[in-house]
């Protein structure tokens, strides 16, 4: 495992935090081992640091009484969806109380007529999208985890639909979040547009839980598409499917998806789901719109795919055939690690512009190759965001070390390209040093902000910022 930086701990505040909120919560204060080991999971490769109690809330409220007793006696507070994070975010490296909002997963409202709807952190996109399937409403952003509201947002999550529908950050309209001090604030009404002051949503939306807890989100939702269709194409090389995809976008075609998996990649998901795809260079797309426009949007694809020497083009409108595709492409990290039983898979992510894109994969690729690893490239590619996962022995000290190579400079690479070390992962603890290297002074401004809203680093320390 790479080893995570420690801050310092406030063992009597810790302790006497402890007790109040044990009485307060009964049952739902937790401190058995296990329990705390996973609510300092991470899915990556980033030592487990726990969380020294779990307190399970109900209620905005209690989340204010939570955090104004920990405010109190300066205690570190971190706030736990589900556990699907992959830098860090849910680490406690201070020690602390971590609050896990699965108990909070109502859906308050839906607004069909104003295409919104309001839940708290808890309810997960799986959940939302079956509560709306009667109303002919689906919320979009779908990261390819069960993932929940409120991690998304603190996240800024994206995936598979972003290069249509955008990020969390185009998709919630208002929140509700808890402040340091334990004040409860609303960052805005449900109107779709507001000249009204500094924009404190946007603000909220990607930080990670180092400003406020997110209590309550007002989303954004898309009426269901009279259609859909789904279509495949093998390519020649990775450059040849990267400048498939910069046609299609300068096109203005307006694909709901659009994926990329390398031959690696190829390889596993057709062992993994047993698909029978060409083990070339693959994109995925998928088109919403009338019966006619997913239909023509699908045939302009094909044209533009065979001048860049796609072929096996395929495309579908039945649900099934579409469901067990993308089943296959969710399915991608299961597959990868049957690659190589028994390593690790260490997932890492760039974004870059899309007139970048094939230069940046095409690094990675070559680095693979130099430092001696197993990696396999997948990426959201309509926003020229591409994640590689690494299968990785930890216990081989030399692996793991040319593993961080890896990272650090496809970091480096990404940011010299006018990227970014992160399209939707965040910063958490794994990718802080890179944050700064990315934008430089604005860290100081960040920093601003922080100390402002949260003078005693009690909200998820050690995330974002270099200490």
């Amino acid at each position: 495992m790479v080893k995570a930086t420690t801050l310092p701990r406030n063992e009597t505040g810790i302790t006497t935090a402890l007790g109040i909120l044990k009485q307060r919560f009964g049952d739902r204060f937790q401190t058995g081992k296990s329990i705390r080991e996973q609510h300092g999971h991470t899915t990556t490769w980033i030592e487990n640091q726990p969380p020294d109690a779990v307190v399970f809330p109900h209620s905005t409220a209690e989340v204010s009484e939570i955090i104004k007793i920990c405010a109190v006696h300066k205690v570190p507070v971190i706030p736990f969806g589900v556990g699907t994070s992959l830098e860090g975010q849910v680490n406690a490296p201070a020690g602390g109380v971590s609050v896990d909002m699965g108990q909070m997963g109502q859906i308050l409202a839906v607004h069909s007529d104003d295409l919104d709807c309001v839940v708290q952190p808890g309810v997960t996109r799986e959940q939302l999208n079956t509560h709306l399937r009667d109303q002919g409403l689906f919320f979009p952003i779908d990261p390819g985890a069960n993932a929940s509201i409120g991690g998304m947002t603190a996240t800024r999550a994206s995936g598979t639909n972003a290069v249509r529908y955008g990020t969390m950050k185009d998709n919630v309209i208002a929140l509700e979040v808890v402040m340091p001090n334990g004040e409860i604030i609303r960052t805005a009404q449900r109107a779709r547009k507001s000249s009204a002051g500094y924009d404190l949503t946007r603000l909220m939306v990607g930080s990670e839980g180092t400003l406020g807890l997110i209590t309550e989100i007002t989303l954004r939702l898309q009426g269901t598409p009279e259609a859909m269709s789904s279509a495949c194409c093998s390519f020649p090389s990775v450059d040849a499917a990267c400048q498939a995809v910069m046609a299609t976008i300068q096109y203005g075609i307006p694909v709901a998806r659009i994926e990329l998996l390398d031959t690696a990649s190829v390889k596993a998901v057709n062992a993994y789901a047993k698909l029978g795809l060409a083990e070339t260079p693959l994109l995925m797309l998928e088109f919403h719109g009338t019966t006619a426009g997913a239909a023509e949007q699908a045939d302009t694809f094909g044209e533009i795919a065979r001048e860049f020497g796609g072929t096996g083009f395929e495309w579908t409108s039945n649900a099934e055939q579409r469901n067990r595709l993308w089943k296959a492409r969710h399915e991608y990290y299961w597959a990868t690690l049957q690659t190589r039983p028994g390593a690790a898979g260490i997932a890492t992510d760039v974004c870059v512009p899309i007139s970048r894109l094939a230069d940046c994969v095409a690094s990675a690729n070559e680095m693979l190759k130099e430092l001696d690893l197993v990696g396999l490239i997948v990426g959201h590619v309509g926003d020229g965001n591409f994640h590689t996962t690494l299968l990785v022995d930890l216990k081989d000290a030399d692996e793991t070390s040319r593993a961080e190579q890896f990272v650090s400079r496809l970091n480096d690479v990404a940011i010299s390209m006018d990227g970014t070390c992160t399209g939707e992962h965040g910063i958490g603890q794994g990718k802080r040093p890179y944050l700064t290297k990315e934008l430089g002074p604005a860290t100081r401004y960040m920093a601003a902000i922080k100390t402002a809203f949260d003078p005693d680093n009690i909200m998820n320390p050690g995330k974002i910022l270099s200490d």
